[in-house]
C-alpha cells in the first residue's frame, strides 16, 4: 500500500500523541519533528475549516526551508467550532469547565486542516465532523476535567476519553477527525502524492 511514498522519508510535525498514534495506524514509517516558532493565530475573517487549514499551512511553512527533496511533511491543526467561534485549548480548569458547559446538550463542529508538503508541491485539505453532546451535569463536567486534565485539547475534551464515552450522543463524519487526524481522508490524499 502507498508504494508511491517509498521514495519519501515521512515527517510528522506535531506534538500531539493522538496524531502520532493515528498516523502509526496506517503502517507507515515516520519521524516526529517539532516545528519551532509557529504563530498559531489566524487572520481576522477566516471561518470554520479555513482556520485549521491556515494554521496547518503555517506549520508547514515553518519547516519548509529545511525540507529535503526526499521528505514528505505532514502538518495538521484541529479546532472545535461552536456558534461561529473557536473553542481552543483551555488555559485552566475554569475555562475547561466553561467550554464543556457550552458544548453540553448541543452540536458543534470539529475541523481539522492538513497539509502534505514536499519540496515540489503542497496539498492542503480539511475535514469536518459534527459532534452532538448529551446534556452533562456540572458534576460530570468537573469529574472529567479533574481526572483527565484536558488542557492540551481543543474544546477541552478528548472524544476517546471518558467524556466521549458518556457524553457523545453521535458523530456525523470521521471519529478520527475528532481525535485530531482524518485518517481515511489522509490516506486518500497520500495516494495522490507523486
Amino acid at each position: 500500500m502507498l508504494d508511491n511514498l517509498k521514495k519519501y522519508r515521512i515527517l510528522l510535525a506535531s506534538a500531539s500523541p493522538r496524531r502520532r498514534e493515528l498516523l502509526a495506524g496506517l503502517g507507515l514509517p515516520f519521524t516526529v519533528i517539532r516545528p519551532e516558532g509557529v504563530d498559531e493565530s489566524w487572520p481576522e475573517g477566516l471561518q470554520g475549516a479555513e482556520i485549521p487549514e491556515y494554521i496547518a499551512r503555517s506549520k508547514a511553512e515553518a519547516c519548509r526551508a529545511t525540507l529535503q527533496a526526499d521528505e514528505l511533511l505532514i502538518t495538521a491543526d484541529t479546532i472545535v467550532w461552536l456558534d461561529g467561534r473557536v473553542l481552543g485549548k483551555p488555559a485552566d480548569e475554569r475555562e475547561a469547565v466553561e467550554m464543556l458547559q457550552a458544548l453540553s446538550g448541543r452540536t458543534h463542529q470539529v475541523y481539522t486542516g492538513v497539509c502534505l508538503t514536499t519540496t515540489a508541491c503542497q496539498r492542503c485539505f480539511s475535514a469536518v465532523s459534527h459532534v452532538r453532546f448529551a446534556s452533562l451535569t456540572d458534576d460530570e463536567i468537573r469529574y472529567y476535567v479533574g481526572h483527565y486534565h484536558p488542557f492540551d485539547k481543543a474544546g477541552a475534551y478528548g472524544v476517546q476519553e471518558w467524556i466521549g464515552m458518556v457524553g457523545v450522543e453521535y458523530i456525523e463524519g470521521s471519529y478520527f477527525n475528532v481525535m485530531g487526524l482524518p485518517v481515511q481522508r489522509l490516506y486518500s490524499e497520500l495516494k495522490l502524492i507523486i
